[in-house]
């Protein structure tokens, strides 16, 4: 069973409708033991850093999240899901995240022409610079589906594709059992279902 961590952001029952597509069973929930009797984890995410980081540390969900990543079980980040388990956001101000990942997150205006507009929402392709598990379905070219304004940063061995807007932006991430998607595999199509598809295969 994947546990889809409800903390009050993220778009959760998106999420619960592709996992029943690809015959997988997945629970939104705020339940610490439920989610930590799971057998993989996903973290949502859509909104601000700062709002996010404080919800999931005074829930205390961010610290089961921590601990099933450290007991080796996989854990999966979305959108802004995947930022957060980053050491820290330069959204609006710093801001620690969970620190599961190394690395920051930066705007984007940092490293894309002017003149793009931010945020970068849309279908951008992805490059796929090193293999990972939920990428194996996947190929250099298919597309997917981003709105974001902040990407991570300072991440280079984790990354696993990046997708070109201007510069390449961090897609994918892995450090062992924790994955991360930039992007929204629920909004992405067959090739998003594919990436969850095999997480849960992970």
């Amino acid at each position: 069973m994947v546990a889809i961590v409800d903390y009050g952001v993220g778009n959760l029952f998106s999420l619960k409708c592709s996992f029943k597509a690809i015959g997988e069973d997945a629970a939104v929930t705020s339940d610490k033991g439920e989610i930590e009797r799971a057998d993989r984890i996903l973290l949502p995410g859509v909104g601000a850093f700062s709002d996010a980081a404080g919800k999931l540390y005074e829930s205390g969900l961010g610290d089961v999240v921590k601990k099933c990543a450290a007991d080796g079980k996989p854990v999966m980040g979305i959108c802004l899901g995947m930022q957060l388990l980053f050491e820290k956001s330069f959204e609006y101000g710093e801001w620690e995240g969970l620190g599961i990942l190394s690395g920051d997150v930066r705007p984007i205006s940092d490293v894309i022409p002017k003149g793009l507009k931010i945020p970068h929402i849309g279908w951008n392709s992805l490059d796929i610079v090193k293999d990972s598990p939920i990428l194996k379905y996947v190929k250099s070219g298919d597309f997917v589906y981003f709105v974001h304004s902040y990407y991570a940063a300072n991440c280079g061995g984790e990354v696993t594709s990046t997708a070109d807007y201007g510069a390449p932006l961090t897609a994918t991430v892995q450090q062992g059992n924790v994955f991360g998607c930039q992007f929204h595999p629920e909004k992405s199509g067959d090739v998003g279902l594919s990436i969850l598809r095999a997480f849960c295969e992970v």
